[in-house]
């Protein structure tokens, strides 16, 4: 009896090992909707550019209709939703993505990146001059 429960112990034992890269989290897991907690507002990370990844604003909930803080007066008419805040950032690693973030409350991009944490959260961060950095907890929206 001991062996056989030693025997099933070292089977599930090897089962979740076999299993355990099946969980990790992928760069890939970053595709989707996400909720900024900090404004409310709703971004989507999407393909493109072959390899790429980027996100624009499908939802903001404190009333900016235009991209009015941005420092091309050109662009400032332009509307929020749909306005693209990352482009084709690149993988650099295996949960990782790095990039360009614009901030639209400022008008100003940062260097940034975001991590997958898991299949619900990310963690992303900006950082000015690559000394003074913030990292915020988005949640996937279902």
């Amino acid at each position: 009896m001991i062996k056989s429960l030693a025997a099933t112990a070292a089977g599930v034992l090897a089962l979740a090992l076999a299993c355990g890269p099946a969980w990790a989290q992928s760069a890939e897991d970053a595709f989707g909707l996400w909720l900024n907690p900090e404004n409310g507002s709703n971004i989507e990370f999407y393909k493109c550019g072959g390899d790429g990844l980027c996100a624009k604003l499908t939802k903001v909930t404190d009333g900016q209709k235009t991209d009015d803080k941005n420092p091309d007066p050109a662009k400032r008419s332009q509307p929020i939703i749909g306005l693209v805040i990352m482009e084709n950032a690149k993988k650099s690693g295996a949960n990782k993505w790095a990039g360009t973030l614009y901030n639209r409350e400022n008008g100003k991009s940062y260097s940034g990146s975001i991590t997958v944490k898991s299949k619900d959260a990310v963690d992303l961060s900006g950082c000015v001059a690559l000394v003074l950095c913030r990292a915020v907890t988005w949640t996937r929206i279902k």
